[in-house]
Parts: C-alpha cells; structure tokens; sequence
C-alpha cells in the first residue's frame, strides 16, 4: 500500500506523510527506539527490542508489498519524527475484519498535529484496505492520546487493569478502544 500527502502543522510548519520503504529501514528503527525511551506509555523498552536493520528492512519490503497493512512515516526536512501503522489481527476468516493501529512520535514534535494527521492516514488506509473495524490500546493515563482516538471516533470497549507492567510506575490499566470503518 502506497501514501503521500503534505500537510502543514499548527505552528506553520510542512510535514510530509508517506509510506516507510525498506531503504527507510535505520532511520526508522532509530526512531522507534527513541520514542519508545520518551515515554512509559509504548509496549516496549527499547533495550526489549531485537530488531536489526536488516529484519527492519525486511519488515517495510513486506508490509510496503502488501494490500491490507502499511506503515506511515512523518518527515519534517527530511528527518523522520513520527511512524505509525496498521496490521491485521489475523488471516483467518473470523479476524479478517480487524487491523490494529499504533503511533508514535518524538517527543519534541508533541502537540503539532502528527499524531492526529498519522491517525487519519491510517484511518484512511485502512477503509481503503477493506477493514471493518481498527483496533488499539492505550494507557489509560495518556491522557492526550485518549483524547485524540476519542476525537477520532474510537470508543472504549473494555479495559485491562494489569494490562502493562511498567518498570517505573507499576502497572498501567489500558483502554482497549475501536473504530467501526463501515
């Protein structure tokens, strides 16, 4: 799946949101690592991690082939600052319907509309993609993310008291949140 568009940021600011292609494999890992260190709201730790340049270019060369997932990233003269993506649940015909959605942007770019403007590509691919219904989780104390999914559309439909363990705060509950696309 394939995505361009420019858009401008609250402060004046061009942003560029594109697929991520397998030549953006080290940039984009470099970036994962970094915002999974900003906060204690990511899945992962980024000494967790064990991708390499290589399982990540193979990673982009695969979802970049594919019709039903994509991985976005944002450039702001020419660095990447924000990534986000969707994947299926599944292949099987019950699950079939379902993507998950995640994102992730530099803590120095909070606030600008990359997030949001990351979310509604997905949100878009996704419907193009042929998906029923996008999926997430959130920490219940993000606040600002919580917000966001809401502005969006996404509704709770449960929560995880215990859903991550955080080596700084002890558990964080997750609000486990989904879109209807159809």
């Amino acid at each position: 799946m394939r995505f361009y568009k420019k858009i401008t940021l609250k402060d004046g600011r061009e942003c560029v949101l594109r697929d991520c292609r397998a030549a953006d494999a080290r940039q984009a890992l470099e970036l994962f690592l970094k915002t999974h260190a900003e906060t204690d709201y990511m899945l992962s730790y980024p000494d967790e991690n064990t991708f390499t340049v290589a399982a990540e270019r193979d990673y982009l060369a695969e979802i970049g082939a594919s019709n039903d997932g994509i991985e976005l990233c944002a450039e702001m003269d020419g660095t990447m600052v924000g990534t986000a993506g969707i994947s299926y649940v599944g292949d099987k015909y019950k699950v079939s319907h379902r993507a998950e959605f995640g994102v992730g942007v530099l803590k120095k770019y909070w606030g600008l509309g990359i997030g949001r403007a990351l979310s509604e590509a997905c949100i878009a691919c996704a419907k193009e993609a042929g998906y029923v219904q996008l999926e997430l989780d959130v920490v219940a104390d993000n606040l600002p993310a919580v917000r966001l999914y809401e502005s969006l559309g996404f509704t709770e439909f449960g929560r995880n008291p215990k859903g991550y363990r955080s080596r700084k705060n002890g558990w964080q509950e997750l609000i486990l949140m989904r879109l209807e696309l159809k």
